[in-house]
């Protein structure tokens, strides 16, 4: 009997434009949904809404589950699992790296780069930043221009790109 090839979606794009929402409709056709965004919140952001980790301590957080989530996807590409990673990708190396990763273990990639105009993320992020939850974390106007100005877009990676509207 041959072992089902798993696909491995990355997500790609900036704060905003559609990713969890994308994700969370792969979600609904099977694959499994990985989100440092959600498994940091879960370990910090339900014990205290108010609670707020200095910078530093946030990004070993993060990479310690970016680690964790990591061998997550092995083991699900293993068994053979469809998977989304809900990041954002935010650097050709890491969408190289996490490509390479998925070769290796014979498996099929898909990177989706998920496109809108600064107004519309500006517009999406304020919407969000007044809610809670996992899929909330707050972006300011720093944050976003730090992010604005460090995102490196896809070209010639083999994406595909869905530009998103604020309708």
């Amino acid at each position: 009997m041959t072992q089902q090839l798993s696909t491995v979606v990355l997500m790609c794009g900036l704060p905003g434009a559609g990713k969890t929402t994308y994700a969370m409709g792969l979600v609904q056709r099977g694959f499994t949904r990985l989100s440092i965004d959600e498994a940091v919140w879960q370990r910090i952001g339900q014990r205290d809404a108010g609670l707020a980790l200095e910078p530093e301590a946030y990004d070993r957080l993060k990479e310690e589950v970016r680690l964790e989530q990591r061998r997550q996807l092995i083991e699900l590409m293993q068994a053979g699992r469809d998977v989304v990673i809900d990041y954002s990708f935010w650097s050709r190396t890491a969408r190289d790296d996490y490509k390479a990763l998925i070769e290796h273990h014979g498996c099929r990639w898909e990177l989706i780069h998920l496109k809108a105009d600064p107004a519309t993320l500006k517009h999406r992020l304020a919407v969000r930043n007044a809610e809670h939850g996992a899929n909330c974390v707050t972006v300011d106007e720093s944050l976003f221009a730090r992010y604005l100005a460090n995102f490196e877009e896809p070209r010639g990676e083999g994406e595909q790109v869905f530009v998103q509207s604020s309708t």
